[in-house]
């Protein structure tokens, strides 16, 4: 499993033209699903992220957490980042899981997030998403 994390000031993801998840300040991330990831190695990459001291604190440091700031977290499923571009110039995504193992997982750290997080949005999964952000540093973190 793969999450690319960006602080953001806010986030939105459209879909047809409406809205669908839309946040404030916190984390807008991108979630793809590898071949054989599991619930286990999901509830270790949502703790991780949850636990990232990325925010500043009251004297300009580094120091506080999602939770601390009371930040909302936008999740997005993106299989792309699972593209191989090792050879040639189309990019393969063997390495994905297929779409019935992704969602669930998409779905599991969705409601991971949840039981923490006071306001998490969500893309749809396998549609074709227009996502929007002001990322916040800029501020980038992957986690794998």
């Amino acid at each position: 499993m793969r999450l690319v994390i960006q602080r953001v000031s806010h986030s939105s993801v459209t879909v047809d033209g409406t809205v669908v998840g839309k946040t404030g300040p916190g984390f807008l991330v991108l979630v793809g699903v590898g071949r054989g990831d599991t619930k286990a190695e999901a509830d270790r990459l949502v703790r991780k992220m949850l636990a990232l001291r990325i925010f500043e604190d009251e004297n300009g440091k580094i120091n506080r957490s999602i939770r601390d700031v009371g930040g909302e977290i936008l999740l997005v499923s993106q299989f792309t980042l699972y593209a191989d571009c090792s050879h040639g110039n189309r990019p393969g995504f063997t390495e994905a899981a297929e779409p019935g193992k992704a969602k669930e997982l998409y779905e599991y750290v969705i409601e991971q997030c949840r039981r923490e997080i006071p306001v998490v949005e969500q893309g749809i999964f396998g549609a074709d998403m227009k996502v929007e952000l002001l990322n916040d540093g800029p501020f980038t973190i992957i986690l794998e």
